[in-house]
């Protein structure tokens, strides 16, 4: 068996500090012994588990995860956990089935070894977008997915960015959704764009673009769509003045590219002086990097719930923002049962 995962060494229990010698409590990135407090991660995002850790001043605990010739996945908790909150961050990016079944392997061997509770940390959702029974015979595979975290024995779920809002709904135990706007305004705020407006790719992401054009105090348009086929949109037209102001899309995923490239291309058909873009998850399939590096596309900002491939890496247009601070935060309010709805803001 070949591993795919490695964790780092455990570190020794230090002596506990009498009351004078205790330093004065700070935000995260400070070190921590709490031995009832272990976050553990799959091969999906192992970098962004680790710099999770490193916000909260943990140590990745160690797991291994290796496969068989045949594919067939196995996973080993290799501490104790008995008794402990358990975080495990696994986004079910591609190859969305083997990451899925990691996540349920590791879900069910720390419910097995006796974990007082289990936190999926699920930074990406695969299958969300099958929300809702769109054709006859057609499955509710977002629902499925829940059904089956819930079953390996996951106690919450903690997403960011869900593809839709009822998905919680799908979830018989509490589950935490995020969203990755505060790291995005952060950084567009920063750029100071002129003349900008926030502009929502099709009908269903309004809600979504009408929290960022208020975080940025700035307009709002909308560009209308007919969808052909699956992965193939066909831009018609924008609603709402685009005419030489700068425009900032915003989806919760970028798949094959294509409908935001028709968009950017509508969006400067009727006007517009620049386009930007933005998402929460760099699915990036296909040609999607090589559409977006010729597209008419400034800068597409997303963050790292999903690692980027190679040639994502190398495009110069592509810019990355880390989630880990805010997912490190949802983490430590959990753990600390404080509130987590400051982090939706």
């Amino acid at each position: 068996m070949a591993t795919l995962a490695t964790a780092t060494e455990k570190t020794e229990k230090k002596p506990q500090m009498t009351a004078e010698e205790k330093p004065e409590r700070k935000p995260p990135q400070r070190g921590r012994v709490d031995d009832k407090f272990k976050i553990f991660s799959g091969t999906a995002n192992e970098r962004l588990a680790d710099d999770v850790c490193e916000f909260l001043g943990l140590t990745r605990n160690l797991a291994q995860v290796t496969r068989f010739k045949d594919g067939e996945a196995y996973v080993q908790i290799q501490e104790n956990v008995r008794g402990a909150d358990v975080f495990v961050i696994q986004p079910t990016s591609r190859p969305v089935d083997e990451h899925l079944m990691e996540l349920l392997l590791m879900i069910d061997a720390l419910k097995r070894a006796s974990a007082r509770r289990i936190t999926a940390v699920v930074p990406y959702y695969g299958y969300s977008r099958q929300d809702r029974k769109d054709k006859p015979r057609a499955p509710i595979s977002a629902k499925l997915v829940a059904d089956l975290l819930t079953t390996a024995g996951a106690d919450r779920a903690l997403i960011i960015d869900p593809h839709a809002a009822q998905i919680q709904g799908f979830f018989n135990i509490p589950v935490d959704p995020l969203f990755a706007s505060p790291v995005l305004v952060d950084y567009f705020r920063k750029l100071t764009l002129p003349n900008l407006t926030v502009v929502s790719p099709d009908a269903g992401g309004v809600e979504r673009a009408r929290f960022f054009a208020k975080k940025m105090d700035c307009a709002l348009a909308i560009v209308d769509k007919r969808r052909v086929e699956a992965n193939v949109a066909e831009v018609m037209h924008v609603i709402g003045d685009v005419q030489g102001r700068t425009c900032l899309v915003i989806d919760d995923l970028i798949d094959t590219a294509g409908t935001l490239v028709k968009t950017a291309a509508a969006l400067m058909e009727n006007g517009a002086t620049a386009v930007y873009a933005c998402c929460s998850h760099p699915v990036l399939s296909g040609t999607a990097v090589e559409i977006i590096g010729q597209s008419c596309i400034k800068e597409v900002v997303v963050t790292d719930t999903i690692p980027l491939s190679e040639g994502a890496k190398k495009e110069p247009k592509i810019v990355v923002r880390s989630v880990a601070g805010l997912i490190g935060r949802a983490i430590q309010s959990i753990h600390e049962e404080t509130s987590v709805s400051k982090l939706f803001l």
